[in-house]
C-alpha cells in the first residue's frame, strides 16, 4: 500500500498506514455497526469486511 499511495521512493515511517487506519477507525466509530468492519490481516494489511448476514 505504501508503494501505491506514496510511491516507491517513500522514506517515511513504515507505520504510516497503521496510523491512518487508526484515525479512520476513530472517525468512523460513531457510525460503526454490525454490518461492516475494518479488519487487520496479520502480515498482510487491512481489509474492509461486510457482514451480509446482518443486512
Amino acid at each position: 500500500m505504501l508503494d501505491s499511495v506514496w510511491g516507491i521512493d517513500y522514506y517515511g515511517d513504515f507505520r504510516t498506514v497503521d496510523a491512518h487506519i487508526k484515525r479512520l477507525r476513530a472517525k468512523l466509530s460513531p457510525y460503526e455497526s454490525e454490518t461492516w468492519s475494518i479488519a487487520t490481516v496479520w502480515g498482510v494489511g487491512y481489509k474492509f469486511e461486510v457482514n451480509h448476514h446482518a443486512l
